[in-house]
C-alpha cells in the first residue's frame, strides 16, 4: 500500500516522517517518483499535473493538502468516482480571521490612504467611524467566513454575510440566494470575499457587483483569484467608485511582473498568505481518513462533488 504525495514545496523528509507517526505500515512516494502506480491507493496532493490522478487504477481516497478544492477540477480526468477530502481545520480558519481583520483594520481606518500620505509627505488626518457604525459584509459563509464574521463582531463591527444556502449566525444578518445578493451589497461598506470557487462564483467580483455596492466601498479578496475580474477592479478603482482593495488571491501566480495589480496605489497585495494549512495537522487529518477509507467509512470533511466544496 501506497501514498502519492505532491507538493510545490520540498520536504519530503519531513512529510515522510510526519505521516509515518500515524500510518507506520504505509509507503509513501514523492511525484514524479511514481513507482508501480497500481501500488498507489491514497494521494495527498495540490495542484497536481493534469491527467496524473486518473493513472492510479486502485486509488481509494485523494486528500487535498488545502481547503480549497477548484485546481482538482480543472483537470478533466479527475476521478470523480473517488472519496475526495479537503482541509477543514480551527487553525485554518483562525490564521484567515486574522488576515480579515487585519486588512479590514486597514480599510476601516484608512491605512491605503496613510500609506500615500507618507510617501508624499502629506498631512491629512481622517476620522474613521467607531466600529458598531462601519457595516462589513462576507461572501461565502463556509468554516473560513463563519470564522471571520464571528471574529469581526466580537470586534465591534455591523456584520452581514451572503451564502448560497441559508444560514444563521449569531449577531451577524445573513443574506442568501441571488434574490438577496443586492440588498447584502447595497449595506456593505467593505466587502471580504470567502466564497469557494465554482462555475457559479467565477467572476462574481465585476463592474456589475462593484456598481451595487456603496461609493467609497472597499474589497479585500482572500478567497481564489478568478472571483474577481481585474480590469473591472482597477476601472471602479480609478473612477473613485471603489476605495482600496487588498488581494492575496491571483489568476495567475506568482503575479506576473507585467501585471498593473503591483503599482496601482490603491491595491495591497500579498502573495497568497491568508491562511495556509499547518502541515502537522495535514497529516494527522489525511491518516485519519486512511484509516476511515480502510474501513470503508466516509472521509472526514468529504467533498460534495454537486457543489464542488
Amino acid at each position: 500500500m501506497a501514498l502519492i504525495f505532491h507538493s510545490s514545496i520540498k520536504r519530503d523528509d519531513w512529510w515522510r516522517a510526519e505521516i509515518g507517526k500515524h500510518v507506520p505500515d504505509l509507503e509513501i512516494r514523492f511525484y514524479p517518483e511514481v513507482g508501480n502506480p497500481d501500488d498507489i491507493e491514497f494521494a495527498l496532493c495540490f495542484n497536481m499535473p493534469e491527467g496524473e490522478l486518473a493513472k492510479f487504477k486502485n486509488l481509494k481516497a485523494i486528500f487535498s493538502l488545502g481547503a480549497g478544492v477548484d485546481h482538482f477540477f480543472k483537470d478533466p480526468t479527475f476521478p470523480l468516482h473517488i472519496p475526495f477530502a479537503r482541509v477543514v481545520d480551527d487553525e485554518l480558519t483562525a490564521r484567515m480571521s486574522e488576515y480579515v481583520v487585519q486588512h479590514v483594520l486597514n480599510h476601516h481606518r484608512y491605512q491605503i490612504e496613510y500609506d500615500q500620505q507618507q510617501k508624499d509627505k502629506s498631512w491629512e488626518v481622517r476620522h474613521a467611524p467607531a466600529a458598531r457604525n462601519r457595516k462589513i459584509g462576507i461572501m461565502g459563509l463556509g468554516e473560513l467566513g463563519q470564522g471571520a464574521a464571528q471574529t469581526l463582531k466580537y470586534l465591534g463591527f455591523d456584520v452581514a454575510g451572503w451564502s448560497r444556502t441559508e444560514k444563521n449566525i449569531e449577531g451577524v444578518t445573513c443574506f442568501h440566494g441571488g434574490d438577496q445578493l443586492n440588498d447584502f451589497l447595497a449595506r456593505t461598506e467593505i466587502l471580504v470575499c470567502l466564497l469557494p470557487l465554482t462555475p457559479q462564483t467565477n467572476s462574481i467580483m465585476n463592474a456589475d457587483l462593484f456598481t451595487k455596492l456603496p461609493e467609497g466601498a472597499a474589497i479585500i479578496n482572500p478567497g481564489r483569484g478568478p472571483h474577481l475580474v481585474d480590469d473591472d477592479l482597477i476601472a471602479a478603482l480609478d473612477s473613485g467608485h471603489l476605495s482600496g482593495a487588498t488581494l492575496d488571491v491571483f489568476h495567475t501566480e506568482p503575479l506576473p511582473e507585467v501585471s498593473p495589480l503591483w503599482s496601482h496605489p490603491k491595491i495591497r497585495i500579498t502573495p497568497h498568505v491568508a491562511s495556509i494549512a499547518a502541515p502537522g495537522r495535514v497529516a494527522e487529518l489525511a491518516a485519519l481518513n486512511i484509516d476511515r477509507a480502510r474501513k470503508g467509512e466516509p472521509l472526514l470533511n468529504q467533498v460534495d462533488l454537486s457543489r464542488g466544496y
